[in-house]
């Protein structure tokens, strides 16, 4: 979070983030992931912990960029069935940062036919079912139902797993558990079989050194109702610890630590460096110990890197 907060200036919108030909993953993306993250470490820390004071900062400033939600009013017009702009802003308004003439503008639109059967794909289908939960809009679908049309929810053999399928999975779990909040909405069919397969998807997504998608899939094991695998989450940790950069950044791909340093390479490691910070608060959250005693898993993770050679005691990121 250091790291993301020495970069925060490459989060601001720039002048193309209405232009009509802009690139969405380079500009609204990247400060709706920013806010998600600081929204669910908000959640999961103390307001005495210091991660918690730069969560709040830095969704201060997103919210800042987009001029304290007039920016999506202006995207609502300019794209009135784009469903980007209610998936940021969910983020947002789930931490109560809500622009109320956008919510009214979007809940016109999203009653309409044309809303209600967008083509997309269906993970993309229930963030936006989430997204007009959060948005305090109606949900036009049932959850089920859209679960049921996708990957994860279809329960397929365990080595149809790819690096695809891995993606739509994690970002399935994160809209059930309204990102990590609530473990329950997994169904409990869906859940056994995480348990089951996760731990193997996760130990071949480390192995080819998919440090990002290898961080989404620790946070899913971080929403999953139940007892976490502590010894699968202390290995795994351990291996990701090893591509951290000095400065606190992750690599989405490829060599860390011990390779080319990655902390100015913004587009290719920010999405993973938060993803890093999203997945480690839910695992300390999960396997805190109770008020008043030392948190277990925080203390191994250290306990490791210290006794890895160079590794000196820099921690993990949270």
């Amino acid at each position: 979070m250091t790291w993301v907060s020495a970069h925060r200036g490459e989060f601001a919108l720039g002048d193309d983030a209405l232009a009509e030909h802009a690139d969405v993953n380079f500009t609204w993306k990247p400060l709706g992931e920013l806010a998600q993250v600081c929204v669910s470490i908000r959640r999961h820390t103390g307001t005495d912990d210091q991660l918690h004071e730069a969560a709040r900062d830095l969704l201060a400033f997103a919210w800042r960029q987009t001029g304290q939600g007039d920016l999506f009013l202006e995207l609502q017009r300019l794209e009135p069935f784009a469903t980007y702009p209610l998936e940021i802003y969910a983020a947002f308004a789930s931490a109560g940062l809500r622009h109320s003439a956008y919510e009214r503008a979007t809940a016109t639109v999203a009653r309409t036919r044309g809303w209600q059967v967008t083509e997309q794909e269906p993970n993309r289908r229930l963030s936006v079912l989430n997204s007009e939960r959060r948005g305090g809009i109606p949900q036009h679908a049932e959850t089920d139902r859209a679960l049921g049309r996708t990957w994860l929810g279809g329960l397929p053999e365990p080595w149809t797993f790819e690096r695809a399928a891995g993606y739509t999975l994690t970002h399935v779990v994160f809209h059930l558990t309204d990102w990590g909040l609530t473990p329950p909405g997994i169904p409990p069919q869906v859940a056994d079989y995480l348990h089951q397969w996760l731990p193997p998807w996760l130990d071949t997504c480390l192995e080819d050194e998919q440090w990002d998608l290898s961080c989404e899939l620790l946070a899913v094991a971080g929403s999953l109702p139940g007892p976490p695998d502590i010894d699968m989450l202390r290995e795994a940790w351990a291996r990701l610890a090893l591509a951290q950069d000095a400065s606190g950044a992750v690599p989405e791909v490829g060599s860390g630590r011990e390779g080319l340093p990655v902390a100015d390479d913004f587009v290719g490691c920010y999405h993973s460096t938060l993803m890093t910070a999203f997945a480690a608060v839910l695992t300390t959250d999960r396997l805190s110990a109770p008020p008043g005693k030392a948190r277990v898993f925080e203390h191994a993770v250290h306990a490791t890197r210290a006794a890895q050679p160079g590794q000196g005691g820099q921690g993990v990121s949270r």
